[in-house]
């Protein structure tokens, strides 16, 4: 099952593991097309670049992977307390 990573560099946290999500409700949050493939290590979470905005990281191992989702780490632009409003729908 994908994981779904919340990072926030003016936090300066490394990313926080937020859940662990099934394909489909992975699916349901983000369209592979509006993810970025960022490869298989996980990307990194500072504001080196101008990059000072909250954005979330869906992480797939080789046995997730599929025709759509690749093995490693996606990086998408996301409000994080939107996202967490979605996940949270999709537990109930």
């Amino acid at each position: 099952m994908p994981n779904l990573y919340f990072c926030q560099p003016h936090a300066q946290n490394q990313g926080m593991l937020r859940a662990v999500i099934t394909l489909a409700d992975c699916e349901e949050l983000v369209a592979p097309s509006s993810a970025t493939y960022v490869g298989e290590d996980f990307p990194k979470v500072s504001e080196e670049n101008g990059q000072k905005g909250d954005f979330a990281v869906l992480g797939f191992t080789a046995a997730e992977a599929n025709a759509e989702w690749r093995h490693g780490y996606y990086r998408f632009e996301a409000d994080l307390m939107e996202l967490n409003a979605q996940l949270l729908k999709l537990t109930r």
